[in-house]
């Protein structure tokens, strides 16, 4: 069976959500486990697939600057990551064993409005000589903090679901 991992990184529980719908989509096919970006174990081997999701910042992937403004926005405490999918995706640039990605993020549905985080993500990939199986596909939320817009949890799902067709019959290798 195939394994995949669903890697992510949330604020506000949005980009969490759309993860764990992803990841029930996956299941369909997959064996399938689910970590935030800062509880990532750091053997990838005998993985076939990660699946990397993040919310959009200023354009493009969290900075620290951007976590710590999401944590003021969040007023209530709740400690944001230190390490964000940026952070995560540069420590694997001498990994031996990398697979396939497949990514996503969340962001604001709003016309116009430039910059997405799983665009920047593959583009780093793409950099490191990694390889990126599919195009990456962005989830809409309302405003910053969210909600989620209606229906993107359903679509999450079949995205996943998807997914089985950018893994060749060789595990591992993508399709196209």
């Amino acid at each position: 069976m195939v394994t995949v991992w669903v890697v992510y990184e949330s604020m506000f529980g949005n980009t969490r959500a759309v993860a764990g719908a992803v990841a029930e989509g996956l299941r369909d096919w997959a064996w399938v486990e689910q970590y935030p970006v800062d509880t990532v174990p750091p053997d990838l081997i005998g993985v076939d697939l990660l699946v990397v999701g993040g919310p959009t910042h200023a354009f493009g992937l969290s900075r620290p600057s951007t976590r710590a403004d999401a944590q003021r926005q969040l007023g209530d405490g709740r400690v944001v990551t230190d390490r964000g999918i940026r952070e995560w995706l540069e420590s694997l640039a001498d990994e031996r064993h990398t697979p396939p990605f497949a990514f996503f993020d969340t962001r604001v549905n709003r016309p116009r409005v430039p910059g997405s985080a799983a665009r920047r993500a593959a583009a780093l990939v793409r950099r490191q000589h990694g390889s990126v199986a599919t195009r990456p596909v962005s989830f809409w939320v309302t405003g910053t903090q969210g909600p989620l817009v209606d229906s993107e949890l359903d679509r999450a799902r079949s995205w996943g679901r998807s997914l089985s067709t950018v893994v060749g019959p060789g595990l591992g290798r993508p399709v196209g």
